[in-house]
């Protein structure tokens, strides 16, 4: 018997909730985003008013400015956000327990064994789309199917406030059709591999011998021919068996004192590079990061910033924590301990990407630092956490190099 699983999209989350928070939104378009003061913050949410207009997610506030003059710009209250999560994925478990938050707006339920109490999946997608629109004011999207994968592609499907049910029997017709980076784990890279070789759709992908994918891409081919013909068999979990990670972060006292800004740049870079491959390992990203500073007296300050765009990137973490610092800190002033953590943490494969302001428009500079870093996340794993280091920290003496060691 095929399982009935739901995935369960809530339609522009954060503008949704801004709009819940303050009614005159609703009727203006308006846009969620980094930091409203900057010309360079990226737009992260906007509601259909802006959407009409053109406005689109990940695009600089000033191209939806260009194309919206009459936006409103809101940004990031990330404690609402969580809240109104919180309470959506309690709606859900009244329905099953076999419910499994993707993201911070998304989430897939197993309702196999509440079709004789609440009826259907369509049915019970409905009624949930109703339940949540009356308790929340907030609208979801959701797609019915036998996987985890169709039912994620049927909740992209349409939108807003809409039930797509993808079964065996009309998969091909609403699946095959869809470019290849429609579904699930397959990004724009792999879907440009995968057109350099003929193949554009889920369709075609579903056709294509296995056998030449696995040799081509190796298991990701497999894997995605797998998805391709309905065969994914991953479960829902259990959200009791779910651990919820909330921050990933680490903070160090030195041997000595930090004493000047080459000492304090050394220092949030080795923890930066460390907090970074933890949340990588983690798969990973970061809205929010927060960094503690301890004096010799011991007194501590913390602060706090929301990004343009989610990361796990080092250089990001470590410029924004440098940005931080400088407002609230006398780099003339020694430095007993620093921490830097990220929070309002999303599944790397679920945030969306900005445009790099300063490539090509490909997001390529940052697709290479992604690289490298991870490159340099495998060389430590193979060959141990002291096999590659960045120059700045041969023969330091601030107990720097032993973060990478460190869990």
């Amino acid at each position: 018997m095929d399982r009935t699983i739901l995935h369960c999209d809530c339609n522009s989350f954060f503008a949704s909730v801004e709009c819940q928070l303050r009614p005159e939104l609703s009727g203006v378009p308006m846009a969620v985003c980094g930091d409203p003061e900057r010309r360079h913050g990226v737009i992260l949410a906007k509601n259909d008013l802006a959407k009409q207009c053109g406005v689109v997610t990940a695009e600089t506030i000033w191209q939806a400015k260009r194309k919206c003059p009459g936006l409103v710009l809101t940004g990031t209250h990330f404690s609402e956000y969580s809240r109104y999560s919180r309470q959506i994925n309690e709606i859900y478990r009244r329905y099953t327990d076999l419910v499994e938050p993707f993201s911070i707006d998304e989430s897939w339920l197993d309702v196999t064994g509440s079709r004789a109490l609440f009826g259907d999946g369509k049915t019970i997608a409905d009624e949930l789309r109703t339940v949540i629109r009356r308790e929340t004011g907030l609208t979801v999207s959701v797609g019915v199917s036998f996987n985890k994968i169709f039912a994620k592609l049927g909740s992209d499907y349409k939108k807003p406030d809409a039930t797509t049910v993808i079964n065996r029997e009309n998969y091909r017709k609403i699946v095959f059709p869809l470019p290849t980076d429609a579904m699930m784990f397959c990004g724009k890279r792999m879907a440009q591999s995968l057109a350099a070789v003929g193949i554009h759709t889920i369709g075609e992908l579903a056709a294509a011998n296995r056998e030449f994918l696995e040799k081509r891409f190796g298991k990701a081919g497999a894997m995605l021919h797998s998805y391709a013909n309905g065969l994914d068999d991953d479960p829902v979990r259990d959200y009791r068996d779910i651990r919820e990670v909330k921050s990933v972060g680490n903070s160090v006292t030195f041997r000595r004192d930090l004493s000047g800004e080459e000492d304090i740049r050394r220092g949030m870079r080795a923890i930066s590079e460390n907090v970074a491959a933890r949340l990588r390992k983690k798969h990973m990203k970061c809205w929010v990061v927060q960094i503690g500073v301890k004096d010799p007296n011991l007194k501590t300050i913390t602060r706090q910033k929301t990004l343009d765009i989610p990361t796990h990137l080092a250089s990001e973490l470590a410029a924004a924590a440098t940005e931080l610092l400088r407002s609230c800190w006398n780099f003339s002033a020694p430095i007993r301990m620093l921490s830097i953590s990220g929070t309002g943490l999303v599944p790397e494969d679920a945030s969306a990407e900005q445009l790099c302001l300063f490539s090509p428009g490909d997001g390529s500079a940052r697709e290479r630092q992604e690289h490298l870093e991870s490159a340099l996340d495998g060389i430590r794993e193979k060959y141990g956490s002291d096999s590659v280091t960045t120059g700045a920290l041969l023969n330091e003496d601030l107990g720097l190099s032993e973060l990478h060691s460190k869990d």
